[in-house]
């Protein structure tokens, strides 16, 4: 009896040889329409399809096109790189091996942009990832892909496993074809010596006729396979009608190395083997190392669920069962053992132990855990068992919430950049009329020269630098971002930083801790009792996450509310026994309120249908990181304002404490974004900091917007950044950290323009040969990349706090 089909599940008829290797074993297939789609799954890194499917795939004939990427449209597939964008678009995230420019990245986009049901397309050389937001009603994966390798890339789908063999392969690729290059150089300059100091005799000695031929040997191998790159990527280019830094630069290589080989065959004219071999190794050497530099910014900034384990300790009844991570689902109990990585977000439910969240906060010291307190994915425990329920696993988790907001990110591209690509591809049109000018002038000056003087200045003009001055400068400051707790989630935002004027705060849950706690409880109606509002008040907030919720958490399950409503920035209602009870603000609460009374804190009004029923006082601590990031946003220049809810004296309070000059308490959301555009019209430029639901307009509005790690997600979508661990100081490092990126931005471009400005006259002058001006181009492109690289090494503020607070909700004014 035979197997049945790995793929399909149908039978394997007698004698068939279909077999596709699968994790390390030979899986028969039925037919070749699955023996390819397993094929095409398997070489696209997604062996793990096999062990997370729920069910038998469908045979491929029935219900999927049999091409070489017709795979990738299986939805179970698509499950592990294609994810649900803005409406009913997708968002697949792709890898694309053979990227080696910023030239290369507006190929791609362009290519693919012109596509029918394409939306959005960005590329990010460092990571050589690609963010492509597509229509499914109107075009699938699989045209991707196939989209792609026509134009010469080398797609897969963008996981971890595909991104490392990507990188490793690239790696030996470069390595092997600098070796070749080196070897090639040195044995033809050995020849070239020989010549230059007369071997030989008369016009074409017999020795130099033997040196020409054997340098010609030798340098074909380095032209037809070390310098094969910049020929592909040059035809790639002049097939999308776009003229790249690889199209001089090929030309270059090509003609010099055609002449020559005239010249050998035909014994007349010179020969330049030991030129082009030196001029391929040094373009080699430059592009290797700008190579290895963008791969570890890559590395450092990417790809974070790569972190979580394989698999999960689940409890089955009372044993302990091994699961792949990908099969946790909401209400699944875990153990997580002293060491071992949280798989899934989850609560404690039997334990203590401190848990260490620098993955998601940059703060080193253990979080202590105990039941009841949440944990999250990616975090790692430390000295004791945890017993822990998940609450959400998969794409639910907050660390692939940062994922998207990442990849979200990755879409925006910074204006600078978009306007460098730009400036690059005319310049190279630039570059080639000099080329052809000075080849024209030198023909009347000297003819045995002109080819020379216009090959060295294809090569010494080229844009790379011109081309890598901004991306280099902004992917090194968003990973030091990132590693300061400052996670980027806008594009723009480190074009804006350096332009702020005014920073403004909302008050709870982002200047304070969002550790509330009852301070006071002042009874109105007769008949009640402390305990019976505290009772009433936590049934009303059971189901919302707001800061101040927090405050009746331990009161939690002795009531039941039903109907709950939140009403951003005012409060919210239920029905406790069907009577409806209001708690929120006391214009919220009642019609008529009363004035709140004296005492410190925030005062919220409970009421019921009958009216009034108590008063209740909450106080929160302000962050301990907050009065100094005040003097230090101070000292830079900048103004501070805080911009509250809250209609007590608690803002006042907490605004001295912080040293806020200019406060404003009693603000509703329309009145946060009235006063933001009232800011903007005197020409401010206003940083927004905040995190409940009611900031979200202010949030959109501003200039520039900063969402606590604890804010909703809505709020987090709409803002440019989100602080991972709470430490308000960082917010000054990223300004002056912003402020750095744009004179090093500057620096570059006048680097790579200075140094083209005067490149171009000594090549047209014919005083810079064709290897030293490879020699230049590269040495400019390390110079552009190394400034770029001294932003991810920028000191980070000095003391402050990094907490990570929990994944909270709004529901009342703040």
């Amino acid at each position: 009896m035979t197997s049945p089909c790995y793929h399909c599940g149908l039978p394997v008829p007698a004698g068939s040889n279909h077999t596709v290797v699968i994790e390390g074993t030979s899986r028969s297939m039925c037919c070749p329409g699955c023996e390819a789609v397993a094929s095409a799954i398997v070489s696209g890194g997604l062996d793990g399809f096999y062990r997370y499917r729920e069910k038998q795939s469908d045979r491929p004939e029935q219900s999927q096109p049999q091409d070489r990427w017709g795979a990738y449209d299986l939805p179970e597939v698509q499950q592990q790189f294609v994810h649900d964008w803005d409406g009913e678009a997708k968002m697949a995230a792709l890898l694309i091996g053979g990227i080696t420019c910023a030239a290369c990245v507006w190929l791609i986009e362009k290519h693919l942009g012109q596509l029918t049901g394409i939306e959005k397309v960005s590329v990010n050389a460092s990571t050589q990832r690609a963010q492509v937001v597509f229509d499914p009603e109107q075009i699938q994966p699989s045209d991707l892909f196939e989209a792609l390798e026509r134009i010469g890339y080398r797609p897969a789908p963008a996981t971890a496993a595909n991104r490392e063999s990507v990188i490793q392969s690239e790696h030996r690729a470069a390595l092997r074809r600098l070796g070749v290059a080196g070897l090639g150089t040195m044995q033809v300059m050995m020849f070239a010596i020989a010549l230059y100091f007369g071997a030989g005799s008369g016009d074409v000695g017999e020795f130099e006729r033997y040196f020409r031929w054997v340098s010609l040997l030798v340098a074909t191998p380095v032209v037809f396979y070390a310098a094969r790159p910049f020929f592909s990527a040059a035809l790639r280019s002049l097939r999308a009608r776009h003229l790249s830094m690889d199209v001089p630069v090929s030309l270059a290589i090509g003609l010099a190395y055609g002449a020559s080989f005239y010249a050998t065959v035909f014994g007349t004219g010179e020969v330049y083997f030991e030129s082009i071999s030196m001029f391929t190794f040094f373009l080699l050497l430059g592009r290797t190392v700008e190579m290895r530099a963008r791969h570890r910014a890559g590395l450092a900034s990417g790809g974070l669920a790569q972190l979580l384990p394989m698999t999960a300790a689940k409890f089955a009844g009372d044993e302990i069962t091994h699961i792949p991570v990908a099969a946790l689902t909401e209400g699944d109990r875990i153990l997580l053992r002293p060491g071992d990585t949280v798989p899934a977000d989850g609560e404690v439910l039997e334990g203590e132990s401190g848990v260490d969240e620098s993955l998601l906060s940059g703060e080193s010291a253990l979080q202590q855990k105990a039941m009841g307190s949440p944990v999250y994915a990616g975090s790692v425990n430390g000295d004791s068992s945890l017993t822990v329920r998940v609450v959400a696993a998969g794409r639910s988790t907050r660390l692939s919430a940062i994922e998207r907001l990442v990849e979200r990110a990755q879409l925006d591209k910074p204006s600078q950049v978009a306007l460098a690509d730009r400036v690059a591809g005319i310049f190279v049109g630039v570059v080639l009329l000099a080329a052809l000018g000075a080849f024209a002038v030198w023909w009347q000056l000297d003819p045995s020269r002109a080819f020379w003087v216009a090959l060295s200045v294809l090569v010494v003009t080229c844009p790379c630098a011109l081309s890598l001055a901004t991306p280099a400068a902004l992917a090194s400051a968003t990973l030091r971002l990132q590693e300061l707790g400052l996670l980027v989630a806008g594009g723009s935002l480190l074009e804006t930083l350096p332009q702020i004027s005014r920073v403004v705060f909302d008050k709870t849950g982002t200047l304070t801790r969002g550790e509330p706690r009852i301070l006071q409880i002042n009874l109105i109606r007769d008949g009640w009792t402390e305990q019976r509002v505290k009772d009433v008040a936590a049934a009303l907030e059971s189901q919302t996450h707001h800061p101040l919720a927090r405050a009746f958490r331990s009161w939690r399950g002795n009531l039941t509310a039903s109907q709950l409503k939140v009403h951003t920035g005012r409060g919210l209602e239920g029905y406790i026994d069907d009577v409806r009870y209001r708690l929120g603000r006391a214009d919220f609460a009642v019609s008529k309120p009363e004035k709140a009374p004296e005492g410190e804190g925030q005062w919220l009004l409970l009421a019921d249908d009958r009216g009034a029923v108590a008063w209740i006082a909450l106080g929160d601590k302000l962050r301990e990181s907050a009065p100094q990031a005040v003097e230090q946003l101070g000292r830079m220049g900048l103004s501070v304002e805080l911009l509250s809810g809250d209609q007590s004296g608690e803002v006042q309070r907490l605004a001295s404490e912080a040293g806020i000059a200019h406060f404003r308490a009693g603000a509703s959301p329309e009145d946060k974004l009235t006063h933001m555009r009232q800011l903007q019209g005197q020409g401010e430029a206003v940083l927004m900091v905040g995190d409940g639901l009611n900031d979200v307009p202010v949030l959109s509005g501003a200039d520039a917007s900063v969402a606590m790690m604890s804010a909703a997600d809505l709020a987090q979508s709409r803002a440019d950044a989100i602080l991972l661990n709470g430490d308000l100081q960082v917010l000054a490092q990223s300004v002056e950290l912003a402020r750095k990126c744009r004179r090093v931005v500057r620096q570059n471009l006048a680097w790579a323009l200075g140094y083209n400005a005067i490149a171009l006259p000594l090549a047209v002058c014919g005083l810079v040969p064709p290897w030293a001006a490879a020699m230049g181009m590269s040495l400019s492109s390390l110079v552009v990349v190394v400034n770029a690289l001294r932003l991810s090494r920028a000191k980070s503020p000095e003391g402050g706090i990094a907490r990570r607070a929990p994944d909270l909700q709004p529901g009342f004014a703040d």
